[in-house]
């Protein structure tokens, strides 16, 4: 079974040669500098996502104005008023939307001459994700413990056509327990 041996060097078997050697430093080497570089990457994308999450937090902030919603909300719905609705305009005067006021509910109604991304940052992190869904899991909670009747919980829909948003309707929106969700606004 000679053929099958594997043939020693003159260095002894087992060690590798002078070129073998060099060759496994070096791609110990570049190993190390690949894990470092990687690691340093993975640092530098951490901080960009931070930094991207900040500044969708101030667009979202910045984004919408402070709206006055009336203090006082009648116990009962009341009738769609006929009154204009309130509107939302930018620093320059360009509206951005109706409010419409309608007993417990509010309805919002974007311009018709903007298209609204309904995905956009401002609308899903701030307006839904910092406000309307904190409020309904609050409402949720506050059914489970019995200190809030079913048909007393905050709901929103948010209607889009496509990615376009066309409204985003309201329920339960208004009393003591909702000034978070006027301030906002």
């Amino acid at each position: 079974m000679d053929y099958l041996r594997i043939p020693e060097t003159s260095l002894g078997a087992g060690r590798l040669s002078d070129t073998q050697e060099k060759t496994t430093k070096r791609l110990a080497e570049l190993k190390s500098y690949l894990e470092k570089k990687v690691a340093e990457h993975q640092n530098e994308i951490r901080d960009l996502q931070s930094f991207l999450e900040t500044v969708d937090n101030i667009l979202a902030e910045k984004s919408y104005r402070r709206v006055q919603l009336p203090k006082s909300i009648p116990e009962t719905p009341a009738p769609i008023d006929p009154n204009p609705p309130q509107t939302i305009r930018t620093i320059s005067g360009v509206l951005l939307a109706d409010i419409f006021v309608e007993g417990q509910d509010i309805r919002i109604v974007p311009s018709k001459d903007i298209k609204f991304d309904a995905n956009a940052p401002p609308l899903r992190s701030f307006l839904v994700g910092k406000v309307l869904e904190p409020l309904h899991v609050k409402d949720e909670e506050s059914t489970r413990k019995q200190e809030l009747s079913p048909d007393q919980v905050l709901s929103y829909e948010i209607d889009r056509e496509a990615n376009s948003l066309k409204q985003i309707h309201v329920k339960n929106y208004g009393d003591e327990r909702r000034q978070p969700f006027t301030l906002s606004l």
